[in-house]
């Protein structure tokens, strides 16, 4: 019975936050992902396009490009793949707005080095608050929900937002629920249903 509680106990406890060398300072909230450390820095938001192929246009890109961060004191580049919301839908409506700006950054480290051994133990960095060098104002990374409501007024109805989204429903009748069109949708649906 002893056994039996320890194992639930430990199954029920949340993931300890790993400590880093960019954690002093960090308020970053655990998201309990995979090797997740807390991480507060001063960086230049970046396009991700632009770090990888060279074509940079002078506005990041006009939010429609992967952000990133270029941390300052090392020059590692980190991709900012989530930002502080519980959907996960990337940081780049958080971003967009500083391209080219120096901020600090206050959020999550994460990737497992055994994941992702084959790249230098690199982690991708989850975006919680934002905030301008020499300005005062901390902005919370959590624009995308506003900024897609605003984008997609019609998309009234019942549902999480990517079923309401007009993207979305515009690639499911090109291509159909897994990608590969309607019939293999449907015999998908007649062998698992």
């Amino acid at each position: 019975m002893k056994r039996l509680i320890l194992t639930v106990a430990l199954l029920a406890a949340p993931p300890a936050l790993a400590e880093g060398p960019y954690s002093e300072g960090s308020e970053a909230k655990s998201w309990g992902l995979l090797g997740e450390e807390t991480a507060r820095f001063e960086g230049t938001v970046i396009d991700a396009l632009c770090v990888l192929t060279g074509d940079c246009p002078a506005d990041c890109g006009a939010g429609m490009r992967q952000m990133g961060i270029l941390r300052l004191d090392d020059q590692v580049f980190l991709l900012a793949t989530k930002n502080g919301q519980p959907a996960f839908t990337g940081a780049t409506v958080d971003l967009a707005p500083y391209c080219g700006q120096t901020i600090e950054a206050d959020g999550l480290l994460v990737g497992d080095s055994y994941v992702t051994q084959g790249l230098a133990g690199a982690k991708l960095y989850q975006v919680q608050t934002i905030r301008v060098i020499d300005q005062e104002t901390v902005q919370n990374a959590d624009l995308w929900t506003s900024d897609w409501e605003a984008r997609n007024s019609g998309a009234k109805g019942e549902g999480p937002w990517f079923a309401r989204d007009p993207r979305v429903k515009a690639e499911i009748e090109a291509n159909g629920r897994l990608g590969l069109g309607a019939d293999e949708d449907r015999k998908f649906a007649e062998e698992n249903f």
